[in-house]
């Protein structure tokens, strides 16, 4: 079986010349370089110039066509067999229009780190990180990176070059969606400047000390009462209220029971998901839940993953929409109420503000001397946390 012949690879910018497949007359499509986007930053395939039946051919309608010289069916004109006297001058020409194009092209070089817009960077950024490397992304990911850059429409036509962190800042602090869509923002951020500094675009990263000036919004919800903690406690036995009762007094997100880990010795978890400072966060396990973590251990077993099995596919949201009712509690709660409630019983218990941050792995902020130098040891920790007063 013959293998399609391969040819060179042309340069970024030239346009592209695709085969189109068997059994066409000209199967070769030439295509002028991509100068639309969509709004979600995705390329808009550009109407062909030509359909040839010869790739190097199909260079030379793109060498005209970057020259300025391709008049659609006149120049620059197909050679045959019997063009052989033509050649010569054909070729002359050739080199000529790609002389045009390359002097071009050099001067453009020279000014593009310079004249580089936001969005031109954008989507070099983009083709580098998900259609050019090697490593596969989700369409999630994608469609994130995406939304990230729609959401930051004021800086497209800037020249990248003359961003400043003002100019970054104001981006967040003006934009009106949530926690959630402002931390898409900020990595986009980051990541575009790391590419800049590969590429020579930038001489400093102006992304480095943008922060987000709100609370992370994710943190709304209902937290337990101590009429419903109580039932919780009466219903202890039951696989799910074990893990709702704690949650509610470790404070950690769903999701960060999956990986968690639990020291038996020490008396402490360890782990935490989303930001940098919820991750791989120690929080102490209060006396009241240890026989319910050493009994679920017990049970289940001392593999992490084995350990809270109904944080998976929505297996405790489903138990708790079946059973809550039926033990008399009406009002609607969700997993992640387990997290308010631990904070809601820091603040009623007075444990230390700081040290509740720590617990729920919420940042400091510009609040510098905490950030950088508030080191508390476990059994600091251990000593605010039990002072959250069982109801039963």
């Amino acid at each position: 079986m013959s293998r399609r012949k391969k040819y060179p690879k042309l340069p970024n910018g030239f346009g592209s010349i695709k085969y189109l497949g068997k059994g066409r007359t000209n199967p070769y499509g030439v295509y002028p370089p991509t100068k639309e986007f969509d709004e979600d930053g995705r390329p808009i395939t550009q109407k062909a110039l030509a359909y040839v039946d010869d790739w190097y051919y199909g260079f030379s309608i793109l060498t005209a066509y970057k020259a300025g010289t391709y008049i659609p069916g006149v120049y620059p004109p197909r050679p045959t067999a019997s063009d052989e006297k033509a050649l010569p001058s054909l070729v002359a020409s050739l080199l000529a229009d790609y002389g045009q194009v390359r002097k071009a092209a050099s001067a453009a070089e020279d000014d593009a780190p310079v004249k580089k817009t936001f969005e031109e960077v954008y989507h070099e950024f983009y083709r580098h990180k998900y259609e050019t490397g090697k490593k596969g992304y989700s369409d999630s990911s994608k469609y994130a990176t995406r939304a990230a850059f729609r959401n930051c429409s004021v800086l497209h036509k800037r020249i990248f070059k003359e961003l400043r962190y003002a100019d970054l800042q104001k981006v967040v602090d003006d934009c009106p969606l949530k926690h959630a869509s402002l931390e898409l923002i900020v990595s986009l951020f980051h990541q575009m400047y790391d590419f800049a500094d590969l590429q020579g675009y930038a001489e400093k990263d102006y992304s480095a000390h943008v922060r987000i000036n709100i609370e992370d919004d994710d943190e709304h919800g209902i937290p337990f009462s101590d009429d419903e903690l109580r039932i919780l406690w009466e219903h202890k036995d039951n696989p799910a209220a074990e893990l709702l009762l704690i949650m509610c007094y470790s404070g950690y997100r769903i999701a960060a029971y999956r990986t968690i880990k639990i020291d038996l010795d020490d008396r402490y978890f360890k782990g935490g998901v989303k930001t940098k400072a919820s991750k791989d966060r120690i929080v102490p396990i209060h006396s009241a839940i240890l026989p319910l973590v050493r009994a679920r251990i017990q049970r289940n077993g001392g593999d992490t993953a084995e350990i809270f099995p109904e944080t998976r596919n929505g297996g405790l949201g489903k138990a708790m929409r079946a059973l809550l009712p039926g033990w008399g509690i009406s009002t609607y709660h969700t997993p992640h109420d387990c997290r308010h409630t631990f904070s809601s019983l820091c603040e009623r218990y007075k444990v230390n503000e700081n040290d509740r941050k720590r617990m729920l792995g919420h940042s400091f902020g510009t609040d510098i001397t905490n950030r950088v130098y508030g080191h508390r040891s476990l059994e600091d920790l251990r000593t605010e946390i039990e002072k959250i007063r069982v109801c039963c």
